[in-house]
């Protein structure tokens, strides 16, 4: 069989490339378009073909051309869609088959854009021009919730790759170094590369198993950068600020970092110029109040962005105790600039174990919604609340907003125990009452614990009717309880008032209010607003001069707020009461929480004495 001929009856040679002409791709010169490149005998065979024909033939050459481009995109697309369901498949186990993708080309260019983002840092570093490392930024920025990037970009840098590059990239040696002259980015590109590497370990592939086994062991390493030695974990601790990372990983290199500071007994020594010298460099660059070299910051942040990780974290006793070493061992110190202002660590810290006991990241985030406590969650709290107590006058200010919240967040549970009239086996009221009175060294923590105790109390009372007495009683031991351990704050020498300089600024409290669903909806809550404006309102009158504040009855302090848990007390229970001997409207009420008050005072000098 013949090869076949082009229109213009001339035969393809062998080898040669159809061109859009039909022929092997040369038009002869001067020859019209569309003439087929015959040469003069096809080109009056063409013109005798007349117009129709001439019309049939180039409907005929529009088809094929269009038949052939058609198989070109169909062969590209495959190729595309070949590659995309690979990396899909490749997630599978933990559900990232799910992503979802307008088309097959969105998942291919969003691998390859993971492709050429690595490759460019693995090439170039921190070597990159500025254009280049702008580009980078953007990229990161669109994909850092992109599940194939996320992976795709993670796996082919590899952990020591990310390590490597935030060393050579914090590091300022020269003016044109990117740390100068793209310093006004470093902080968006900071977040948007933590994003992404904390998006890729919520994937289950095998490849991101081992680039997180691998991370913690590379964590432990030094590595060297043009004027000093940093370890990993201060490289790594600062890309995991932000973002959500897997909770088996984070407590993998949670338990890695903890043993390798109790190992150096010291951390301080090591992570703030021990190893690197003067010379070691700012990693941080999302605020300007810490140069990132304490891991542990970065760290805790990374467990308050993840509650459950925080609570197994809180709760592990091997290969260490993580929670003893964190609020009751571990030495903190100064990583800011300046060397003044709260210890950043320790604020993280606080967060951290706020999460791990309530499974909230923050409480006052919008939003924010009560989580059903776990035997895991009271356990957190309790070994918190002991470790911290046993720190005595040392409790560090910077965990007592979070334990108010923490313990309010249990309201229910401790509004028992300080009202119980026996003691509780429910929880250590020794320690309770500790970390209670350090709380309320300062004013404005005082008032939060108060204020979330406001909400338990009302709750009780709007919700148990069975034995009515109760309620009132127990709302006025737990007044007791708190006023009490306020008081041992106080001491008529100055040199050992317990009290900071928030006692002596104007009240300027606000109520930020119950985290929504805490205590079971409105009606749990209904009045509560009275009760907090009238303690709200005795605060502001009472407080002052700290000379003239000594240790009164509880019910001369709290005169007001009892008064006012009376009355809604009353209107909840009026049916009952009236049928009843010694709780009469005003008088018979209030005599009774102002006793049960005066008994919540007693109960703490009987547990907590004069500590």
């Amino acid at each position: 069989m013949g090869a076949a001929e082009e229109p213009g009856g001339h035969a393809a040679q062998p080898g040669a490339r159809r061109g859009r002409w039909g022929g092997t791709g040369r038009r002869p010169q001067g020859q019209p378009e569309g003439s087929g490149g015959g040469g003069d005998s096809a080109f009056k065979l063409f013109e005798r073909l007349g117009k129709d024909g001439r019309d049939a033939w180039s409907a005929s050459q529009t088809a094929a051309k269009l038949k052939a481009l058609e198989t070109d995109v169909r062969d590209d697309l495959k190729a595309k869609a070949d590659k995309a369901n690979w990396g899909i498949a490749d997630q599978a186990e933990v559900g990232f088959s799910g992503a979802q993708y307008k088309d097959r080309d969105s998942a291919a260019d969003a691998l390859k854009k993971a492709e050429e983002a690595a490759k460019l840092i693995k090439e170039k570093g921190d070597e990159m021009t500025p254009a280049e490392f702008q580009e980078l930024n953007s990229t990161l920025g669109a994909y850092k919730n992109d599940p194939l990037f996320q992976e795709k970009f993670a796996t082919t840098l590899g952990p020591k790759g990310v390590l490597e590059f935030w060393a050579d990239l914090t590091e300022v040696s020269s003016p044109n170094d990117l740390a100068r002259t793209q310093l006004n980015q470093l902080g968006d590109f900071q977040k948007n590369l933590s994003l992404t590497l904390a998006g890729a370990t919520q994937s289950d592939s095998p490849a991101m198993r081992a680039w997180e086994n691998d991370m913690v062991k590379l964590a432990g390493e030094r590595y060297q950068t043009r004027g000093s030695q940093v370890w990993g974990f201060q490289l790594m601790s600062n890309l995991m600020r932000v973002g959500d990372y897997d909770d088996k990983f984070l407590n993998r290199y949670g338990n890695a970092l903890v043993e390798t500071e109790k190992k150096m007994k010291l951390p301080g020594n090591f992570w703030s110029g021990g190893v690197g010298g003067s010379n070691m460099p700012k990693m941080n660059f999302m605020n300007d109040e810490e140069f990132g070299r304490d891991p542990m910051t970065g760290f805790m942040k990374a467990l308050a962005n993840s509650p459950d990780a925080s609570t197994e974290f809180f709760n592990a006793k091997e290969p260490q105790d993580n929670a003893e070493w964190v609020l009751k061992e571990r030495k903190p110190f100064d990583d800011t600039p300046l060397d003044d202002g709260p210890n950043r660590a320790l604020e993280a810290t606080g967060k951290a174990m706020f999460a791990a006991v309530s499974g909230i990241s923050d409480p006052e985030a919008e939003g924010a919604r009560f989580v059903e406590h776990t035997d895991a969650h009271r356990d957190a709290l309790k070994r918190s609340m002991g470790f911290l107590a046993d720190t005595g006058d040392d409790f560090p200010p910077e965990l007592r907003r979070d334990m108010a919240w923490a313990i309010g967040n249990h309201g229910e549970t401790v509004h028992k125990v300080m009202s119980d009239p026996l003691g509780s086996s429910v929880m250590d009221e020794d320690q309770l009452l500790e970390v209670t009175k350090q709380i309320s060294r300062n004013k404005e923590f005082y008032a939060l614990l108060n204020e979330q105790m406001n909400y338990a109390i009302f709750a009780d009372i709007n919700l148990n009717k069975e034995h009515p007495e109760d309620t009132l009683r127990d709302a006025g031991r737990t007044v007791g309880f708190l006023e009490q351990a306020r008081q041992l704050t106080i001491n008529t020498d100055e040199s050992k008032d317990l009290r900071d300089t928030s006692w002596d600024q104007r009240w300027g409290y606000h109520v930020v209010g119950a985290i929504a669903n805490q205590f079971g909806g409105d009606i749990a809550q209904r009045g509560v607003d009275a009760i907090t404006a009238a303690w709200a309102e005795e605060e502001g009158n009472r407080i002052g001069d700290k000379a003239t504040d000594d240790r009164k009855a509880n019910h001369e302090e709290r005169n007001l707020q009892l008064r006012a848990i009376a009355d809604h007390w009353y209107a909840e229970n009026s049916e009952w009461a009236e049928k009843e001997k010694d709780f009469s409207k005003d008088r018979g009420v209030h005599t009774q929480i102002r006793d049960a008050a005066d008994h919540g005072n007693h109960k703490v000098d009987g547990v907590g004495g004069e500590k």
